[in-house]
């Protein structure tokens, strides 16, 4: 099975259709899939929903796709540094579920085990567990019971992720921080499609160093995207 494409296009080819869903990996726009993101926008999908932490800036990252209105839900945990998500949401054009990042990785791994639900502290008390299911449990040494709250976990129709290294059989290794929601967000797909900066030799990655398993990825493109900073600071002169 040759689990490589030439580009983007080729790699969504079949995959793509409106009102999807796409666990998406990055956080902010470190470890962010953009080449598959570009081709998503050019294929004019629309009425997408996306699971990722935020939906990177204005102008790069899922920021692309609200500017062209190709979203129509976020399931996010942090929505700043983007003034067209904010735009969008205050004037009832996006739909947000506001999710705790913690909850939201920890939904995106439930989907990738096959977990439908899971029970959970963060969020009791608050906005969050509106209209969600409650239940108390014993915790602690004395067996007090506290209450806690069930999130879903999140069943996408396919994942989109950024990886450092990967074989021809879709192996992946992710570099520092830009694991972040990647890995979690690529087992939660019915298919996967990971955009990595190097391809190497099937063979050739230790299977101590490897952090996913190529059993979770379908379709790999080799990367070229530049790499951004989202924020810059320098010292005055």
């Amino acid at each position: 099975m040759n689990k490589v494409y030439a580009n983007a296009t080729e790699a969504l080819d079949g995959l793509l259709k409106d009102d999807m869903l796409i666990a998406s990996g990055g956080f902010g726009l470190c470890g962010i899939p953009e080449l598959l993101l570009n081709a998503i926008k050019d294929s004019g999908v629309k009425d997408l929903t996306f699971a990722s932490n935020n939906a990177g800036v204005d102008g790069a990252g899922i920021g692309i796709l609200l500017e062209t209105k190709q979203v129509r839900k976020m399931i996010s945990s942090y929505v700043g540094e983007n003034a067209e998500f904010m735009r969008q949401y205050l004037s009832g054009e996006l739909e947000l579920e506001f999710t705790p990042q913690g909850t939201l990785a920890e939904r995106m791994r439930a989907g990738g085990a096959g977990i439908p639900g899971f029970f959970t502290k963060t969020g009791v008390g608050t906005v969050i567990a509106d209209g969600k299911f409650e239940k108390q449990f014993p915790t602690g040494e004395d067996a007090a019971m506290e209450d806690y709250i069930m999130e879903e976990g999140i069943f996408a129709d396919l994942a989109i992720v950024k990886a450092w290294k990967a074989d021809a059989t879709g192996n992946l290794v992710f570099r520092k921080t830009a694991r972040n929601f990647n890995l979690p967000a690529a087992t939660c797909g019915k298919v996967c499609v990971a955009e990595v900066e190097e391809i190497v030799e099937t063979g050739s990655l230790d299977p101590d160093m490897i952090h996913l398993p190529g059993i979770y990825v379908n379709r790999i493109i080799k990367s070229d995207a530049e790499k951004r900073i989202e924020q810059r600071t320098v010292r005055t002169a």
